[in-house]
């Protein structure tokens, strides 16, 4: 997983730096959308109310991923999880929000393509969302043993191995789904 990257100093601690600086630039990034929206649809209050929900979410998200940085996996795993599904969940929901806020805000202020590929990265998202969860939850159903979660080094002829490459794969592809979401804000902000 993603998370394994993070479990053995010193990489724990270039881990969490990473973490904690991507946190501070994702709730400015989601400020200054936030802000953005404001001031390009200041008279509309079905607008403006659906940017509040999706700057509170999107800080939300951003606190899970400040969470995943501190807490790492091996040492408590329980609150890593809940970081990581406050990241990951709510993020999924603030890329929703950010979507239909571009899909409202069309063709006046951006082209129908920022909507199409907001649209697009969510249902990547998504689908990575979906295949994780799956994956995960056959695998840590104790058919393939326990103490799984923390096990680090995976051998192909482990019990559970491709459960785990499914999920690892689909861990990796959902981060990469959201620095993808955050990528088509380039042409906003110009």
């Amino acid at each position: 997983f993603s998370s394994d990257t993070g479990t053995i100093p010193p990489e724990r601690c270039l881990f969490g730096i990473m973490l904690n600086v991507s946190t501070f630039l994702g709730v400015a990034t989601m400020y200054v959308r936030y802000k953005q929206v404001c001031a390009l649809i200041p008279g509309n209050s079905r607008i403006l109310r659906l940017n509040r929900i999706g700057l509170t979410l999107g800080w939300m998200s951003c606190f899970g991923l400040c969470i995943i940085a501190n807490f790492q996996k091996c040492v408590l795993y329980y609150i890593h999880v809940l970081g990581a599904c406050l990241t990951f969940g709510v993020g999924a929901l603030y890329m929703l929000l950010q979507t239909v806020l571009s899909f409202h805000m069309q063709p006046e202020f951006h082209g129908k393509g920022i909507f199409w590929a907001r649209l697009a990265v969510l249902l990547w998202s998504s689908c990575s969302i979906g295949s994780m969860s799956v994956s995960s939850g056959l695998l840590y159903s104790g058919r393939y043993g326990s103490g799984l979660e923390q096990r680090l080094h995976w051998d192909p002829r482990d019990r559970g191995y491709p459960l785990h490459m499914v999920s690892t794969v689909s861990e990796w592809s959902l981060a990469f789904s959201f620095l993808s979401f955050f990528l088509t804000y380039i042409r906003d902000f110009q």
